[in-house]
């Protein structure tokens, strides 16, 4: 599914993400799924939330510098090739995986990924199997955040 990811551009400091979280947590916000990717000056940190656009506007009321992004989140079996086998549909189809974050579940035998692509509407639709079906309508957006 196509879902809305939270990026939020912080200082590379001691204690930067530490004062992230706890604005979420004096809001009573539960995380989903957390990333981090670093340069030496700043680092993105891409959030997965149940209520992104309530998120959105609390950290941008904390002054934080904040991006919305549609990302595809899925669940796969985690066993060797599980990802692999998603990943080279969207090659294979000229589509651009930007980046990737994942975990494996504590139970059971799956794994939950996010992967930003440059065409998430396609590459839903190839993940799926339809590749020739009509375009989904982006302003839907699911009920509930995995």
């Amino acid at each position: 599914m196509i879902i809305k990811q939270i990026s939020v551009f912080v200082e590379n400091r001691p204690g930067t993400l530490a004062e992230v979280l706890s604005v979420l947590s004096e809001h009573d916000i539960n995380l989903r799924a957390l990333s981090v990717a670093d340069t030496a000056d700043f680092g993105i940190l891409r959030i997965i939330v149940n209520e992104p656009e309530k998120v959105e506007q609390i950290l941008r009321g904390a002054n934080l510098t904040v991006k919305m992004t549609p990302v595809i989140t899925m669940t796969i079996g985690d066993s060797p090739g599980g990802l692999l086998a998603q990943v080279q549909k969207l090659s294979e189809s000229s589509i651009n995986v930007e980046y990737v974050y994942a975990f494996a579940a504590t139970k059971g035998s799956e794994a939950r990924v996010v992967i930003k692509v440059d065409d998430p509407d396609r590459a839903l639709r190839l993940l799926r199997g339809e590749e020739n079906a009509e375009r989904e309508d982006a302003g839907e957006g699911p009920q509930f955040y995995w």
